[in-house]
């Protein structure tokens, strides 16, 4: 399974323009918030990384190989943040139907 991870992960390409995972999220309510929440530091390499990628998008271009993102080396840093998000939501819906 984990052969097939590392297969897909490679074969989504984001990690050739420098993402990371959490970096490619749909940015839904929860996911804003989640990113809102990420200490000062987390939050500016996340942008520096989007907004290379965008640039590098627009040029046709993707980084040399030995700056790809690695499967091994992805961090899920927005994970965290995300499911305490998620809980707090999913509380307030359980305390909003009372």
């Amino acid at each position: 399974m984990d052969k097939f991870r590392k297969w897909y992960y490679n074969a989504a390409g984001f990690n050739k323009l420098g993402l990371m995972r959490d970096d490619t999220w749909y940015e839904d309510d929860d996911v804003k918030e989640a990113v809102r929440r990420l200490p000062e530091h987390l939050y500016n390499e996340r942008m520096f990384r989007i907004k290379r990628a965008l640039d590098l998008s627009l040029k046709h271009q993707i980084l040399p190989k030995d700056q790809w993102v690695k499967y091994e080396e992805d961090q899920h840093y927005l994970e965290p943040y995300l499911k305490e998000v998620i809980r707090e939501r999913l509380e307030r819906e359980q305390w909003n139907k009372k």
